[in-house]
């Protein structure tokens, strides 16, 4: 399989792809995310005391109520930020580059059927004895004018730092594709590894995340911007977050969560099965959107 359009995508980041750059880089930004992070809550202790700063951690870590999710997930506007700082600063490349010429188009053309394709799918879940109502359609449109695009700006930040970021700079270097293709997909996978929470499950969920990676991945070389691997992630997290959710796990404004024992594999194979199963839907349909 080639990708011709991927040349295009990473021609900014070859007069600065030395190995160097690019861990100096990741290492940077993630220094400014934990660094924001850590400021923010300490300026939070300092103006509004150590009980409001113990309460906004529990629940950005909790995320169970609308309050905490919205919180959880402006949280990652560091990480967007610092991406875009470290890549205009340390590379000296223009921010847009890591979205690709045509990202809005392709955005537009493949979004509204990966959105159709996840209210299509969400009822299947329902056949899932663990399901239960969770969060009122009027509490979650309420919130929606706000979720909404603070899920996208977590999406955005993940796919920037990932198939953007990294993607371009190992491509600019070789095309070996199990480095620019895996590389971020494994590093993306990692980022979703929480044996704390998951127990012995937290490794297939990993390994979800990093096949999800070589998805959007495969979309953004195939499309030769970031467009579409940001529609397929903002339908999927609009599928697991906002319709159908995990309990105790993002769930503040599932419509619907299901109650089950996250550290059993029997208990999440099912739920793991159903999840890789929309996301090869999804995968297909971007592709044939892009095709038109």
């Amino acid at each position: 399989m080639t990708y011709p359009l991927l040349d295009r995508y990473v021609a900014s980041a070859k007069p600065s792809a030395e190995a160097w750059r690019v861990l100096v880089g990741l290492g940077l930004i993630g220094g400014f995310y934990f660094g924001a992070l850590l400021g923010g809550m300490s300026a939070v202790g300092a103006l509004f005391g150590p009980q409001t700063m113990s309460w906004v951690i529990r629940n950005m870590n909790a995320a169970n109520t609308p309050v905490g999710l919205v919180m959880l997930l402006f949280s990652f506007a560091p990480l967007l930020l610092g991406t875009m700082l470290i890549t205009r600063l340390l590379h000296n490349r223009p921010v847009l580059s890591l979205f690709g010429v045509g990202a809005g188009r392709d955005f537009a053309l493949v979004f509204p059927a990966l959105v159709l394709a996840a209210l299509l799918i969400a009822p299947l879940s329902g056949l899932d004895p663990h399901l239960a109502k969770s969060t009122s359609l009027s509490v979650m449109l309420a919130w929606l004018p706000l979720s909404l695009p603070l899920l996208f700006v977590q999406i955005a930040s993940e796919e920037l730092l990932f198939r953007g970021y990294v993607l371009q700079q190992i491509a600019a270097r070789t095309r070996w594709r199990v480095l620019w293709m895996g590389i971020p997909a494994a590093l993306f996978g990692a980022l979703h590894y929480a044996p704390d929470m998951n127990g012995p499950v937290a490794i297939y969920v990993a390994l979800w995340a990093t096949a999800f990676g070589v998805l959007a991945a495969d979309l953004t070389a195939r499309a030769g911007n970031l467009g579409p691997a940001l529609a397929f992630h903002l339908a999927n997290n609009i599928s697991a977050v906002l319709l159908v959710g995990i309990y105790g796990q993002l769930d503040g404004l599932s419509l619907y969560t299901l109650v089950i024992n996250t550290r059993d594999p029997a208990e999440m194979a099912p739920y793991l099965a159903m999840d890789s199963l929309s996301m090869l839907v999804f995968w297909l349909l971007a592709r044939l959107m892009l095709r038109r």
